[in-house]
């Protein structure tokens, strides 16, 4: 007999294929359903319906196009009883209104935010991961299947987190691809190799990693003023420089101003023997 907890996925876009398959591999009876029947094919049980997926299994996984999705495909389904997991990308209070649906309709509930992109899932040696927020009592019950197509890390019972988690990583990720893509546009004109010149610039934001740890503890101590090198003054006096060489490269500065502007009135509101830290508070509206 197979002791493998079975349970529904709902969603066989690339990211839902990936995880269904990971746990049918796992040998994870699984029954999936998709708006399109073809996405369906070659999986052992297919639900004709979204509510014949649900009853199929107490464990319930969606991952559909967006929080209105699936509000639409559950819309019909008997929730009474099962544990509802949803790793559609949302947001943190999308997350919290969907959990108290979700309990209104005698469900238990847990939101995740996968950090990892497809060819991730089901390859540990891979370091993809999701978060999890919600029922801890369900999160600790699933925990080795939910962790069959990826690590698992969960981050608290408020069902927000495991969003504000995952959009706070990109957010941080696509300010480095922001900072990288004006890097390479400045030299790009120049008789300068960019497969030379990337090793150059990895290195020095591995360099600068430590800042990340150095703000954790500025923000928990309040005291953004000991211990600072180079102050936020210092910084700001050469915004004029960045923004020169931008101009002289022919290289919009629109990735960079926004950071120099908030540097420049964080200084002007007497902040300058601070370093980046206190612009944090500044961002609060």
């Amino acid at each position: 007999m197979n002791d493998k907890a079975p349970l529904s996925v709902l969603g066989l876009g690339a990211m839902g294929t990936a995880l269904a398959r990971a746990w049918e591999a796992a040998g994870h009876p699984v029954t999936v359903w998709n708006r399109t029947p073809a996405r369906a094919e070659g999986f052992s049980t297919a639900a004709g319906s979204a509510a014949e997926a649900v009853a199929a299994s107490r464990l319930v996984v969606v991952c559909l196009l967006d929080d209105a999705s699936v509000g639409e495909a559950l819309a019909d389904t008997d929730l009474t009883g099962k544990d509802l997991v949803d790793l559609t990308t949302g947001t943190p209070d999308q997350a919290r209104e969907r959990a108290e649906w979700a309990r209104a309709r005698g469900a238990r509930f847990l939101d995740g935010g996968i950090m990892a992109i497809p060819p991730m899932i089901g390859v540990p040696e891979s370091g993809g991961y999701v978060f999890y927020s919600g029922s801890r009592e369900l999160f600790d019950e699933h925990r080795e299947t939910l962790a069959v197509p990826a690590g698992t890390n969960y981050v608290g019972t408020d069902a927000g987190y495991a969003a504000l988690h995952d959009v706070a990583l990109l957010s941080a990720m696509y300010g480095m691809f922001a900072g990288v893509s004006h890097a390479f546009a400045l030299v790009r004109k120049e008789n300068i190799d960019p497969e030379a010149f990337a090793p150059l610039l990895s290195g020095w934001l591995g360099a600068m990693l430590p800042f990340v740890q150095r703000t954790a503890e500025q923000l928990a101590s309040g005291d953004y003023t000991t211990g600072v090198v180079s102050n936020l003054a210092m910084q700001a006096a050469g915004n004029a420089t960045m923004l020169r060489t931008a101009e002289e490269q022919g290289v919009s500065p629109e990735l960079l101003t926004p950071y120099l502007d908030l540097m420049a009135r964080h200084v002007a509101d007497g902040h300058g023997d601070e370093d980046g830290t206190g612009m944090i508070d500044a961002l609060r509206k």
